[in-house]
């Protein structure tokens, strides 16, 4: 082959490259084409369904429309209405208003309701144990609650600045204008202070946050330990029980508690350490006993949250009975889920659960408390 014939050659090959090279780009065009085709059907296919469904909700909506004016447009008709007792109703819910004014708006002393039965010798007991947990307030409210459903005349002193006794009888604190603070400071009369008829038989002297610098605020004043005693003194005679809810704590307020009472109760918790820290407290009460207040008894002692499902329950009882001998309270407080909730909903047990075991409890620790004198 001459050089020419090859020349000619290796066009023909160079052309038939192009031509095959030119088809596989147009077919990738055609493919490239396609595709994008295919989408915008797509895209055209939702826009028409959106479109559909747009006026389907439009024709729906006016269909609705036509029916509410063609009802309204009809005549009304003669049958009678039902009257509604709307006396009654307004008499329920002014009855419902008052109760929860009671609640958040407490009265004053002077609207208390007279006493109907013949008051004897008031016995002012502190309730108390240096150890926090035990049943201090839980007993301070619902022994106190008890007792009044059983015609006693009771007063609540809140002397805890956590104020628990006063927030479980659901008081709203926000509300209280004067508290125990004041009546230590000597700044309110106990009349001044008091919210009457709580629950049946049942008045309160509350406590706030304030309460936590009554101890800064008295540590200089004279006869700092005789503030609580001046103060509720004057309210013997007036109450058959005036209970004293302590802090946890061997403080000038305890002191205050220990030089005002007649007798202690004891709450002891039916769990391990027990007795940690009640000979602090008879320490405690035998110095005030011998300076200030020689009166001072232990009223009794009481055991709390007893599970007589498990042995350390009946163990801790049986140290308690040995030590305490016959000052205990045959009634002991069953730990219930019933008497933890109670505080959270401002009643006592007797009213939160009157059917329960914590409220067939404390009425029967109220049987002993008032067998006991």
């Amino acid at each position: 082959m001459g050089f020419f014939d090859s020349l000619r050659h290796n066009k023909n090959e160079e052309s038939t490259v192009n031509k095959d090279k030119g088809k596989k780009s147009s077919k990738r065009e055609e493919k490239r084409a396609k595709r994008e085709q295919e989408e915008l059907n797509k895209e055209q296919a939702k826009e028409t369904e959106h479109t559909q469904e747009v006026d389907e909700a439009q024709q729906t909506s006016q269909v609705i429309t036509d029916k509410q004016n063609k009802k309204s447009s009809q005549p009304v008709s003669d049958t009678p209405k039902i009257p509604v007792p709307s006396i009654e109703y307004d008499k329920i819910t002014d009855d419902v208003l008052e109760d929860e004014a009671d609640i958040k708006h407490p009265r004053s002393y002077a609207q208390k309701k007279p006493i109907t039965h013949a008051i004897g010798q008031t016995k002012i007991i502190a309730i108390i144990n240096q150890k926090g947990g035990v049943g201090k307030s839980t007993t301070a409210v619902n022994l106190s609650a008890a007792l009044g459903a059983r015609n006693k005349s009771v007063l609540l002193v809140d002397l805890d600045p956590q104020g628990n006794a006063t927030s479980g009888l659901g008081i709203d604190k926000g509300e209280i204008e004067t508290d125990v603070y004041d009546l230590l400071l000597g700044n309110a009369d106990p009349e001044d202070v008091i919210i009457p008829d709580i629950y049946e038989g049942l008045d309160l002297i509350p406590a706030t946050i304030n309460l936590a610098d009554a101890e800064v605020v008295l540590v200089n004043e004279m006869a700092r330990e005789n503030r609580l005693k001046d103060a509720i003194g004057t309210l013997r005679g007036k109450y058959d029980y005036i209970f004293i809810d302590c802090p946890p704590s061997l403080g000038l307020l305890t002191v205050n508690a220990l030089v005002a009472s007649d007798s202690l109760l004891i709450p002891i918790q039916c769990e391990f350490y027990a007795l940690e820290g009640v000979t602090k407290l008879l320490g405690s009460m035998n110095r005030v006993k011998k300076r200030i207040n020689s009166s001072l008894t232990i009223f009794g002692v009481l055991l709390t949250m007893y599970d007589s499902r498990t042995t350390l329950s009946h163990q801790v009882a049986d140290e308690v009975r040995k030590f305490f001998k016959q000052t205990v309270f045959k009634t002991v407080i069953p730990r219930t889920v019933k008497l933890s909730e109670a505080p959270s909903y401002g009643q006592p047990i007797n009213v939160y659960d009157p059917n329960g075991k914590g409220c067939q409890a404390y009425d029967a620790l109220a049987k002993e408390v008032i067998a006991r004198g």
